[in-house]
């Protein structure tokens, strides 16, 4: 059914596949782990421009957020009112927040269609969508200091030595991915936390949603990791060292744009005071403090 996702996710696995098997022995872990992380890489930079976009996107979002409460206080019971005027402002404003949610949106197909390619990787298989029978088995063969990628750490002891490989060395090299696929998910949840502006961090909503994106989904990384191939934690790992890199690129380049801005031109028909007013004294009345008690003039 998902066909259109596991063919090309498996031709770009394939094609790096074939460069760093001219390198490297074509059985070779390190190739195959190589071809997971420039899969990553490739996708990742055809959705750099969508990731722009977003990063924009959400910008124009905490922008605004002061007027979207203002809209809810004053339509929050006239949800049909509130729409209309949401999609107004929004018309006015130039954005659109769905269009934030593209990148991470097709991740998730990416994501599946990469589970499904490497669940694919059995032994005796004739062919696993685009790899021929010699390809599979050049997967099932491939190791990193003795752990399958094809495998995962939660695995049935006869499973394992099926693959030829056991528990001990898929934990030797499975638990440094987790915890450092972990630790990356974090520091790249938290570069993005930090952009928010004050008034939106304060939101109730904004704040749990942090608050799960900082902690709880580095933990599914690490509940999560066990039940996982190797190749897909690869697969994590590099998808968010790429995500962090890219994010303090664009964050960089939307900050020197937005010093480049001229500043603001002040209206020049706001009510100022007068050069002789002095603070807490009402603009163009000087208060006289030559006359005396009886009223006259020192």
């Amino acid at each position: 059914m998902l066909d259109f996702i596991y063919y090309p996710v498996s031709a770009i696995l394939w094609f790096w596949h074939k460069v760093f098997g001219a390198v490297f022995d074509p059985a070779s872990g390190y190739a195959w782990a190589l071809s997971v992380i420039f899969l990553v890489f490739t996708l990742r930079a055809l959705l750099f421009k969508p990731f722009v976009h977003q990063v924009r996107s959400m910008k124009k979002m905490q922008e605004f957020a002061p007027r979207v409460r203002e809209l809810q206080a004053k339509y929050g019971d006239d949800r049909q009112k509130l729409a209309a005027e949401m999609q107004k402002m929004q018309a006015e404003q130039g954005f659109n927040p769905l269009s934030g949610c593209l990148p991470m949106l097709v991740q998730i197909p990416v994501f599946i269609g990469l589970f499904h390619v490497l669940s694919g990787f059995k032994p005796g298989a004739a062919s696993n969508f685009v790899f021929d029978r010699a390809e599979v088995a050049s997967f099932v063969d491939a190791d990193l200091f003795g752990a399958k990628l094809a495998n995962t750490i939660s695995q049935a002891p006869d499973t394992l030595a099926a693959f030829g490989t056991d528990r001990s060395s898929m934990l030797l090299v499975g638990v440094p991915l987790m915890l450092v696929a972990a630790v990356a998910t974090h520091f790249t949840a938290r570069h993005s936390v930090q952009r928010q502006t004050v008034d939106a961090a304060q939101n109730p909503q904004t704040a749990m949603m942090n608050r799960l994106t900082v902690w709880i989904f580095p933990m599914f990384v690490i509940i999560g990791g066990p039940f996982l191939p190797l190749a897909i934690l690869i697969y994590w790992l590099a998808n968010n060292i790429w995500t962090l890199g890219q994010q303090r690129v664009v964050y960089r380049k939307i900050d020197r744009e937005e010093a480049a801005k001229p500043p603001a031109v002040v209206d020049s028909t706001a009510v100022t005071a007068a050069p002789e007013d002095q603070p807490g004294e009402i603009p163009g009345v000087i208060e006289d403090k030559s006359r005396g008690a009886d009223g006259e003039i020192r």
